[in-house]
This record gives C-alpha cells, sequence and structure tokens, in this order.
C-alpha cells in the first residue's frame, strides 16, 4: 500500500495541472470503490475550482472553492495518471503519462487547462470522499492522527512520551497512525535500521537518546523516498507515469538473507513477521 512519500508525490505530480483550475467534468464510472461514492458526488466536483492539493498523511485532499474537501486514498492499486483530454495541449503543460487500462479506469477529471486526470484502480481498495473543509477535524479518516514525521511536533520527547509504558513491539508502536501519520510497513523497517533499533523491542523501553535518534531516522527516510519519487513495488507510479526509485536504496525491506548495509556489521537481514506483516532487520546491529 502506498505510503506518505508515495501520496506526497502524487500529490506534487497533480498538483500543476489541477491547482487554480476548474473542473469542467467529473464523472465517476461505477457506484463505489471500497466504499460509496458520496451522494451527487460527480455534480458536486463539477463546475468547481480546485484551490490547492494538500496530504495528511497517506490521504490526498483536493481543496476546493465551493467549500468541501475532495479526499482520496489510494488503496491497495490506485493510481492517478494525467493523460490528454480532446483538445489539443500547449508543449510543456504537463507529462502525458502511458495509458492505463480503460476497465479500472474509475473516476475522470476533466480539467480546465486541456488535462484529464483518470483515477484508475485495479483492486478497488482506494476510496474517495467529500467533506465540508472546516469541518475536518470531525472527519473520520483524519481524525485523532497523529503528528507529520517532518513537523516540529514530531521530536524525541513527543515520541518518548507516546509509546511510555507500552508493551507493543517498537515497530507496531510506529505503525500506529495515532503516534505518527502516515509510516507503513517499509519506511518503518528502513528507519529502523538507521536508528540501529530492533524492531521487536518494547517500546516502552525506548529512552530519551534513542527517541531522538529514531525520529532523526524517520525523518531522513521520508526525505530521501520523497526526493526518489517513492518506491515502485507492484503498482505504484507517479501521476506522470514514472516510477519511484527508492526501493534501490533499500537497507533492510525485502532483503532477507543479504549482508547487512552498516559498515563493519557483518550481519544478514532476516525476516520475521510481525501481525501479519513481514519485517526486515540485521539482528545484529538493531538492538
Amino acid at each position: 500500500m502506498p505510503e506518505l512519500p508515495e501520496v506526497e508525490t502524487v500529490r506534487k505530480g497533480l498538483a500543476p495541472v489541477m491547482e487554480g483550475r476548474l473542473i469542467e467534468r467529473a464523472e465517476n464510472r461505477r457506484p463505489n470503490l471500497r466504499f460509496p461514492f458520496p451522494e451527487g458526488f460527480a455534480e458536486r466536483l463539477t463546475g468547481v475550482r480546485v484551490e490547492r492539493l494538500d496530504r495528511r498523511a497517506k490521504y490526498l485532499l483536493i481543496r476546493l472553492e465551493s467549500g468541501e474537501t475532495l479526499l482520496a486514498h489510494l488503496g491497495m492499486s490506485g493510481r492517478f495518471t494525467i493523460q490528454q483530454s480532446n483538445a489539443e495541449l500547449k508543449a510543456g503543460e504537463f507529462v502525458h503519462a502511458p495509458p492505463t487500462s480503460e476497465k479500472h479506469d474509475h473516476v475522470v477529471f476533466d480539467m480546465e487547462g486541456n488535462a484529464r486526470i483518470v483515477f484508475n484502480d485495479p483492486r478497488r481498495f482506494g476510496f474517495m470522499t467529500l467533506f465540508p473543509t472546516d469541518e475536518e477535524d470531525a472527519v473520520p479518516f483524519l481524525a485523532g492522527l497523529g503528528p507529520e514525521p517532518n513537523s516540529n511536533e514530531f521530536s524525541g520527547p513527543f515520541l518518548q512520551a507516546r509509546v511510555k509504558g507500552k508493551k507493543a513491539p517498537l515497530k507496531a508502536a510506529l505503525l500506529d497512525q495515532r503516534v505518527v501519520a502516515g509510516l507503513g510497513n517499509i519506511y518503518v523497517c528502513e528507519a529502523l535500521h538507521r536508528a540501529g533499533l530492533s524492531p521487536l523491542r518494547l517500546a516502552g523501553t525506548l529512552g530519551p537518546k534513542r527517541a531522538e535518534k529514531l525520529v532523526l531516522a524517520v525523518r531522513q527516510v521520508i526525505d530521501a523516498a520523497i526526493a526518489a519519487g517513492g518506491s515502485s513495488l507492484k503498482d505504484f507510479a507517479s501521476a506522470d507515469g514514472e516510477l519511484g526509485y527508492f526501493q534501490h536504496t533499500f537497507r533492510t525491506y525485502g532483503r532477507e538473507g543479504e549482508n547487512c548495509a552498516t559498515p563493519d556489521c557483518g550481519g544478514k537481514i532476516e525476516r520475521v513477521v510481525q501481525s501479519g506483516r513481514s519485517t526486515f532487520f540485521c539482528p545484529t546491529c538493531q538492538r
């Protein structure tokens, strides 16, 4: 499932062709994805101007002049692409992405400026909904989320306080969206390795120095992944059709049996299953 860096990459790709532009026509080609579309979905979007694109955790937030926000989640296989509409494009307006399979093109936005935005989702685990922008704090998907990894609020003391007394493994604590928003399996594995902390360690044993080190590692991993356009595993590609390449720098994820990337470590990456998910780590240098 796409994590924070992948959703941020999609946001950056869509912004140039959506921000400040009118949705000239919106269309949902089926009544539901993971959940039903809200009543009057296409009608509430058609003829409305997009103010800006935001992201919160793993959610894309499209702010509308109508006072509503369109929330989109990519699910397991959802993908936004920028395609050409019927009108001729000016050179350099946007990158023309390869077309997706029309069978799974479930939502289409024809934008002012001749761009067509298509949401394609073969597995239909993604979803979209609309809510009043000024009621965002009450939206179930967003309520109770922890701070963004790169925010000032996410700090060593904050993290230590949030996991104090927790008997859950450290990895599980970091996957809890109430602790920190947007992290998923891949980037938690990578951050724990950079911090030299075992995913099996009890979260409540995290002291001040280790908490600071972990926060720094999380920020470094997220920044590097965004700069690389995210990680392309299975279905993910950016809005312009490009694949992310952070997967080429993975230190642990998917590297079971390979040598540890830490200099002079000499250990090998192992895989265990935690809460039904694969965890990759080096038992030699991660304690």
